[in-house]
């Protein structure tokens, strides 16, 4: 009880001082943030899980969680969008051979590394040691990602593709519930091939889902942008190697387009992801102090090893792929961006694999 109020205490100052000093919109942000961090703590609602039981376990019930999230967050992302199209942007990502291999790799490396970027958040924040490694080495591959991107686009890509704005709002919301319900049919198909009958809805994780979607809408109207998560990473390792004397930003094709080079150059307090990622390490602690989670499972010196290759590659393909779990997928698919769908095509088919390369070394 006494940690929970230090904690409340703690957050409170912290939302007083971005409102007093930063701005109002970075306060609500931060609280937007640490309310995705409680659900998704509290509802242990794991996107990368999630795919893992359907593919060992053959249990649909994580992957229908995150469908639905979709439904909720479409629903009102596009006609907003629709509506507010000089205030509102959608998160768009070029189809790219970058995309195709970031994907793929991030859905493998998800796997070992038992978590995506909202996961190693999350989970950082619950004290879950080998989350908490990664996440420094995620943050340094999303930086070096952000340095070779323009090497990968050259490598062959097309201009993003948002739904809304090429085939307008009824078109663009029809197709994304189609794609929606054939993905809900292939899970249900894969999960009727287990001989246990599992539900195909678990309670927990569908309200942790329309919450999520809920607060993820917020921060749309908040931010002006989807909730991301991968940028801001990049932006804190970016930001130590400048300060470093690391690299010149001003010769990166990444960071010297004018938006990037400004967040180098300002407070990361105003970067909106930033704030953000800041309140879900928050909100997990707040679930952490009320609820110990217990202890982790020991890892050997082989695990360690092969868990932390695995968080630096999230970094690295998250990157190229324009997005984690949520920037690409829940974001992209949910505000219409044509990415998003290859993306969790990519993904899984690397799930496949990591599941795999998981069980091998015992995690």
């Amino acid at each position: 009880m006494k940690n929970r109020l230090a904690l409340t205490t703690v957050f409170v100052a912290f939302t007083v001082f971005l409102f007093w000093f930063v701005s109002i919109r970075q306060s609500l942000l931060f609280l937007v943030g640490i309310g995705l961090g409680a659900v998704l703590a509290g509802a242990r609602f794991g996107f990368t899980t999630g795919w893992r039981d359907l593919i060992e376990r053959r249990d649909a019930s994580g992957v229908f969680a995150q469908l639905f999230l979709l439904a909720v967050a479409a629903a009102f992302s596009m006609p907003l969008l629709a509506s507010f199209p000089s205030e509102l942007s959608a998160a768009l990502g070029p189809p790219s051979i970058s995309l195709l291999v970031g994907a793929l790799v991030f859905g493998g490396a998800m796997q070992i590394a038992d978590g995506c970027g909202s996961g190693t958040l999350y989970k950082a924040g619950l004290g879950i040691p080998l989350n908490m490694a990664i996440l420094p080495v995620f943050a340094l591959g999303s930086f070096l990602g952000s340095v070779n991107l323009g090497w990968w686009l050259e490598l062959g890509h097309v201009q993003p593709v948002g739904l809304v704005e090429e085939v307008g709002l009824s078109a663009a919301m029809g197709l994304t519930y189609l794609g929606l319900i054939i993905f809900a049919l292939g899970a249900w198909w894969w999960s009727k091939t287990s001989s246990v009958s599992r539900s195909l809805f678990n309670k927990t994780l569908l309200i942790g889902a329309v919450l999520i979607a809920l607060l993820a809408v917020l921060n749309l109207v908040i931010a002006g942008q989807p909730w991301g998560v991968v940028y801001g990473f990049g932006l804190w390792a970016a930001k130590i190697a400048q300060a470093g004397h690391l690299f010149d930003p001003a010769a990166n094709a990444f960071w010297s387009q004018p938006v990037n080079a400004t967040a180098l150059q300002q407070s990361v307090f105003l970067d909106l992801t930033s704030i953000t990622n800041i309140g879900i390490l928050a909100g997990a602690l707040w679930i952490f102090s009320r609820n110990k989670t217990g202890k982790a499972n020991k890892l050997s010196g082989k695990q360690w090893v092969v868990g932390i290759i695995a968080g630096f590659l999230l970094g690295y393909s998250s990157r190229l792929a324009f997005g984690c779990n949520v920037g690409a997928m829940v974001s992209g698919i949910s505000t219409g961006s044509v990415h998003g769908w290859i993306w969790v095509v990519m993904a899984f088919l690397g799930s496949l694999i990591g599941v795999r390369i998981r069980r091998y070394f015992g995690f």
